[in-house]
């Protein structure tokens, strides 16, 4: 029987446009409705008003424009960034021109396998992200000439303000509490350095460094070259060093790597702390960032080093691999001992800048090095033929110029602006000009041109790099090896990198492959429309200081994203500088606190912390200067409102601020926050409300409503910007109008000069800067901008509903084999849930880490360990995954519980168990001597094999695929090394 084909009749309104939402959001409306089914409920709608107490949903529509299709968006962001005009950026500051090799770009900052990458907390499937970022350590150490190094910090300023807190603390209290500072430091550092240092209790003092002896002061920065140029003379920084050490305090060095592959490192003038930017290596300067700073110590400080480091140890079967060493100092453990909060770190382009030094090798990092200076030496020569005043007189790549009689500092600004070229504005008789990579000698002629230099027709620069000289001694010239590791000489094809890393990469396990059960990390989709702008040129080459006029574009997105974040959080002012989420809280706090202080409160300086909050709270107020009292949850998880009146009490006058994580870090919606904040309001404290949890509330709770009156928002959770292996991050900070006065950020005029920008509107000056850059990271913003553009406001509510079911589910499945540990109205949880492992490990010793191994052979990577509750899981499923896949997850786990059921009934003992074995490598499960009592095959393909998998996922066991295995780690911590270099492991010796 023959079908009859339908009429194409339907209406243009009729026919569906392109579905982003559906692509967005993993479960159909088929699995919709069967979740919905096993939980009991008819509708979505029903399950959220049961979950979500009715007087905290949002009573006005959220106004956001009108969602787009795919193709439209791209159309859209063609059209702001077409709005930027392209100029050659010569302005320096510490940040320059680079070349980012494709096959980096291609294969890493566009790759998902690297961009969707979670925090290489779990050793056994990090190990390609772990040898990534010993290989930036190990750059660092090599080119500063010091020993150890941490994973990456978010930008050259504030590793600058962590470097003055390291010194104050490894000095101790012999010294006073002043930190000098050359006043040859960038201005944007100067500016963090001293935001940073205020509410601790510590005097910037900014002038020439050698005063250092005469001063009570605890430790020295210097710029190394100097923000003009200027190195100084031979063996300057070694005196600095010399004085300061004699009079018993510290030098921290800021310090430009590209520069220190001629020049003498810090470490051998007598450095105890290096910091700085590897942006100029392959990461774009994206109008501000994201950008890897870095810091590196002498050996002696490397346990007082923040964040986090990377080290070499052995794993279960002694063969070396990697791991995390000293992270017990991040916040979430030490809280408010914590003595940083840095959460987040640019991870990614820690990776880009390693790999970058990978691909050039030690001689082709010095080749650019001698190039740029050469040309530098050229421009220096012509300008003094021309008649001007070269102020700098030793120099890499920078020079300050005084224009010769006749020349107005005006007039060079506009003839090089009119040649495509930004110059550096630095007081009313002084342009700086910085060149860089992609300096070219055509764009050294038009900056002779600007000048009124004439050159030789036919010759071009050929007379003056005959005759110029560098104005560098031989004393100042680097001897030393650098980069000798193999890594650094072994990927010159692109044959070989590209097979180098893909190696890497597929000893990692990210959302390219399988879930993240990640609880308060939401790692979520993130789809690759939304990445596609982040390498357009039109977004990647503006500098942060060049003038905004030529920027529309940037400022289109920023302005956008600010006001899409106020409406969705019902806050009146937001500002983009925060770099990262724990830097959104700290600003906040510093919002409070100089709100208190002006209207003449400074006595209140007591921050209520509950015991469900966020893990980087504690930490931020303790460097916003406040004092930490926890307050009590109750048996539910919700804050104990007795306690917390009583705490009040006990601190009358004197609250500055309570911080709350909104759903609780429990994983419910606490009914009582509205009363919370009202009490908080009524003792004349401010309400802090931690965006991590956001997700669970986009598009129909605002969080002033609640009550808040500041807020920071994860960027790289909520809306969508890829976790990147532990960064990039963003954090902006939202307020209510009477916080807006002190936003971070400093004023900004439209000019590359000496102002730095905020997101302030009207030029009204602001509270100090929190990062190096005016709009902290504008390079991913673009990211959540098209997320926001593509859902719109029905689209975020029905991702909040989605993500709330799918947690919901996950809870139900699980809750008979794992008790959830909180829940709230209607025995629901919100967007996470808390699995209690503890009656578990006290029955037969099996615990939340036996679990978390063993879901490596299942092909997951684990959820949250022991945070909030330790002995707990917390798992976030998000509204990404499929139904399918989340049945692949419970499965998983609820075989995992039949194999407890086995240690529990006395079959096998706890030690002896596959749990505790777990993860099996290919390595061992193919071991002829394999002894175990069960088999190799129960081991390495839980799940019955490949072909058990669902045809819909394709997804196979890592510890089963993985040509010769991922280093297993084993259980308790394996040893750790000191030295944490690449020098100490060969590079993919567990590829």
């Amino acid at each position: 029987m023959t079908r009859e084909a339908p009429a194409l009749c339907r209406r243009l309104g009729e026919i569906p446009g392109d579905p982003f939402v559906p692509r967005h959001i993993g479960p159909s409306a088929v699995e919709v409705g069967r979740m919905l089914e096993t939980l009991g409920y008819d509708s979505l709608d029903a399950l959220v008003a049961t979950a979500i107490p009715a007087p905290l949903v949002s009573k006005r529509s959220f106004e956001l424009p009108e969602p787009v299709g795919e193709a439209e968006l791209l159309a859209e962001l063609r059209a702001v960034a077409a709005s930027n005009r392209p100029a050659t950026s010569l302005v320096g500051r510490g940040y320059h021109g680079t070349v980012t090799p494709q096959v980096i770009q291609r294969n890493v900052l566009e790759n998902p396998a690297w961009y969707t990458a979670y925090t290489p907390y779990q050793p056994e499937i990090s190990q390609g992200r772990l040898q990534a970022l010993l290989n930036f350590q190990t750059m660092v150490c090599d080119l500063t000439a010091l020993e150890v190094a941490n994973a990456s910090l978010l930008d050259e300023a504030t590793a600058a303000a962590e470097a003055m807190t390291l010194c104050r603390r490894a000095v101790g209290g012999g010294r006073g509490g002043r930190f000098l500072v050359d006043r040859r430091c960038h201005p944007q550092t100067i500016e963090v350095v001293r935001t940073r240092a205020e509410p601790l209790g510590i005097e910037v003092v900014v002038g020439d460094p050698p005063g250092v002896a005469d001063d009570d002061a605890f430790a020295v920065l210097v710029q190394y070259p100097g923000t003009d140029g200027e190195i100084g003379e031979p063996g300057a920084l070694a005196a600095i060093a010399e004085i300061a050490h004699g009079a018993g305090a510290m030098v921290v060095v800021a310090t430009d790597l590209l520069a220190l592959t001629v020049l003498v490192p810090p470490g051998e003038l007598g450095a105890d702390v290096a910091v700085g930017s590897s942006q100029r290596f392959g990461v774009p300067m994206w109008f501000g960032g994201p950008h890897a700073g870095f810091i590196s110590v002498r050996a002696e400080l490397g346990r007082s080093l923040p964040g986090r480091l990377v080290g070499v140890s052995v794993d279960a079967e002694g063969r070396p691999a990697l791991r995390l060493a000293l992270q017990t100092r991040e916040q979430h453990i030490r809280r408010e001992r914590a003595t940083s909060n840095i959460c987040t770190a640019q991870a990614l382009l820690a990776c880009v800048a390693g790999f970058y030094a990978a691909w050039h090798g030690p001689e082709g990092l010095r080749a650019i090095a001698e190039r740029v200076h050469r040309l530098t030496v050229v421009l220096a020569e012509g300008l003094r033929r021309a008649g001007h005043e070269v102020v700098t007189s030793r120099f890499f790549d920078t020079v300050a110029v005084r224009a010769g009689s006749g020349t107005s500092t005006g007039s060079v600004l506009a003839a090089a602006d009119a040649a495509g070229v930004n110059l550096r504005r630095v007081d009313a008789s002084t342009i700086g000009i910085s060149l860089d990579e992609t300096t070219t000698p055509a764009v050294v002629e038009a900056v002779l041109r600007a000048f009124g230099s004439a050159i030789p027709a036919g010759s071009g620069l050929a007379e003056l790099d005959a005759a110029a000289e560098s104005p560098l001694a031989p004393s100042q010239l680097r001897t030393s090896a650098y980069l000798t590791h193999p890594v650094f000489h072994r990927y010159r094809s692109e044959t070989e990198m590209v097979r180098y890393l893909r190696s890497l990469a597929d000893q990692d396990l990210a959302l390219d492959r399988t879930m993240i059960p990640l609880g308060s990390c939401t790692m979520k989709a993130n789809s690759a429309v939304e990445l596609a702008a982040i390498s357009w040129p039109e977004l990647t080459s503006p500098h942060p200081y060049a003038p905004l006029e030529q920027n529309a574009g940037y400022l289109r997105l920023i302005g956008d994203l600010e006001s899409f974040l106020a409406e969705l959080s019902g806050y009146d002012a937001v500002s983009l500088q925060p770099n990262a989420g724990s830097q959104g809280e700290l600003a906040g706090l510093l919002a409070i606190r100089r709100f208190h202080q002006s209207r003449g409160q400074q006595a209140r300086d007591i921050c209520l912390i509950p015991a469900s909050a966020h893990g980087t709270n504690a930490a931020s107020a303790v460097m916003a200067g406040l004092r930490v009292v926890a307050v009590a949850c109750d048996e539910q998880g919700n804050v104990d409102l007795d306690d917390l009146r009583a705490k009040i009490g006990a601190h009358a006058g004197r609250v500055a601020a309570i911080m709350l994580t909104y759903p609780s870090t429990h994983g419910v919606y606490e009914e009582s926050v509205l009363e919370v904040c009202d009490v908080v309001h009524e003792a004349g404290g401010q309400v802090y409300i931690d965006g991590a949890n956001l997700n669970a509330l986009v598009g129909i709770v605002r969080l002033a409503e609640l009550g808040g009156d500041v807020s920071h928002f994860n960027l790289h959770k909520t809306f969508c910007i890829p976790h990147g292996g532990g960064g990039p991050g963003v954090g902006p900070v939202g307020v209510r109008s009477h916080l807006a006065p002190f936003l971070p950020g400093v004023l900004r005029r439209p000019a590359a000069g000496e102002a730095q920008g905020g997101s302030g509107a009207g030029g009204v000056p602001d509270s100090g800067a929190v990062a190096a850059a005016p709009f902290g990271s504008p390079g991913v913003l673009p990211v959540s901008w098209a997320y926001i553009r593509l859902m719109g406001a029905a689209g975020l509510a029905e991702a909040t509903k989605a993500a709330v079911l799918a947690a919901n589910y996950l809870a139900h499945r699980l809750g008979q084999a794992y008790p959830v540990l909180y829940r709230g109205a209607g025995g629901l949880v919100a967007h996470e849930c808390i699995l209690d492992l503890r009656p578990i490990a006290e029955a037969c010793g099996v615990t939340a880490e036996d679990v978390a191994k063993r879901l490596v052979d299942y092909g997951f990577h684990a959820p949250t360990m022991s945070f909030p509750v330790p002995g707990t899981l917390m798992i976030e499923p998000t509204e990404s995954e499929s139904l399918a896949e989340l049945d692949r997850f419970c499965e998983a786990m609820l075989a995992i519980r039949d194999e407890i059921a086995e240690v529990e009934e006395g079959l096998v003992a706890a030690p002896a168990s596959v749990l505790r074995g777990a993860p099996h490598t290919a390595v061992a499960v193919t071991d002829p001597s394999w002894d175990r009592h069960y088999s190799a095959r129960q081991a390495a393909f839980p799940a019955g094999g490949p072909s058990a998998m669902p045809a819909s996922t394709g997804r196979r066991s890592p510890g089963s695929t993985t040509p010769t295995g991922i280093a297993t780690l084993s259980a308790p911590a394996p040893r750790s090394r000191s030295s944490p270099r690449a020098a100490e492991i060969s590079p993919g010796v567990v590829a």
